[in-house]
């Protein structure tokens, strides 16, 4: 079969002929519906070396850690699936026997350490493929939704949700306010998921144009980047500051920002990758504000974000690419030329 593989560090992936996967005890055998280009991906590809990233994750192994597909084959031991099926795939594979994967939060495995892979795409072959193999465990039911259109919704959307519910006791009650920074393909599900989940007025900040149109299409109120950003935030808010701010861009000058607004008790969750570094004092944060960061989410909230996706109260913008295109995918997620998430789609259109 036709596969993305991750090679060599800090060399750009292949599309080569791989062996197609059997499942082992306990798993299942996915036809490939679609598998979204994650800007992860980028940096296990392009950042990662063998002094720096984690080491279940070097080369060589297939990308892709956003995935969905049909049943095709069962391995020894599972019942209860029916082939030609279509399901979502929750990434993260834990050890399956710590407190924290009893929970269904793997990417918190106790084990992790120890393990040999991290996850699906993630150290162990992904879902840039024709065919996938993971365990039944990690796999929610879509019914008949969609599934090439649900599946950056195992990542682009399990992570904003996840960091949106750790928020709630901040967005609770009248007069609340929450800051979205970075409108991609998880920025913009959290402006959805914020409007669909709370009564919040719903920020967001952008430096596209188009971004911004999207998200005040889903109910949110824009504020482009600039000199005055700040300032325009902190108005909408009445002097009052944001309760909960989410940035899914991770840079120094966008946790600054956040930083900035944040209210008294408020809470800010950095949930982009880039690495940005934040001073913090004693005089200039606001009493009793939070500064933390998530990764990623549990089994159980994934099935309730494909709860949302069914009753359609949040929708992923998708392109698509075919398998041959895949590579392609990749050079404009790192160009910074699409909106939304590039869905890779190995069997038709």
């Amino acid at each position: 079969m036709r596969a993305v593989v991750f090679e060599e560090y800090q060399t750009f992936p292949s599309l080569k002929d791989v062996e197609r996967p059997t499942p082992g005890p306990g798993e299942v055998l996915l036809k490939v519906a679609g598998s979204g280009a994650c800007h992860s991906d980028v940096a296990i590809y392009n950042d990662f070396t063998a002094d720096f990233g984690p080491p279940q994750m070097a080369p060589s192994f297939i990308l892709g850690h956003e995935n969905s597909g049909w049943v095709e084959e069962l391995g020894q031991g599972v019942t209860g699936i029916s082939k030609g099926d279509a399901y979502l795939v929750y990434g993260p594979i834990g050890c399956q026997q710590c407190r924290a994967c009893s929970r269904g939060q793997d990417t918190y495995c106790e084990n992790a350490a120890s393990m040999r892979y991290l996850g699906s795409g993630l150290g162990r072959d992904g879902g840039m493929a024709e065919y996938l193999a993971v365990p039944a465990r990690n796999l929610v039911a879509l019914g008949d939704a969609d599934p090439i259109a649900a599946a950056p919704l195992s990542d682009a959307g399990l992570t904003p949700y996840h960091a949106i519910k750790k928020a709630m006791p901040v967005l609770t009650g009248g007069g609340k306010t929450a800051l979205v920074i970075g409108l991609g393909g998880l920025g913009q599900l959290a402006v959805q998921m914020l409007t669909a989940l709370t009564g919040a007025k719903v920020i967001a900040t952008d430096m596209k144009d188009s971004a911004m149109r999207r998200a005040e299409e889903a109910g949110a109120v824009t504020v482009a980047g600039g000199d005055d950003q700040a300032a325009q935030i902190c108005e909408l808010t009445e002097g009052r500051g944001v309760d909960a701010v989410f940035d899914f861009v991770g840079v120094a000058p966008t946790i600054k920002v956040a930083m900035s607004v944040v209210a008294l008790q408020g809470k800010v969750t950095v949930l982009g990758i880039a690495g940005g570094k934040y001073e913090w004092d004693f005089y200039s944060t606001p009493y009793e504000a939070q500064l933390t960061n998530t990764y990623w989410g549990t089994i159980e909230e994934l099935h309730e974000v494909v709860d949302l996706y069914k009753a359609g109260l949040i929708s992923p913008l998708v392109t698509r690419y075919s398998l041959h295109d895949a590579l392609k995918a990749y050079r404009a997620l790192q160009a910074g030329e699409l909106d939304g998430r590039a869905v890779v789609v190995p069997h038709g259109s």
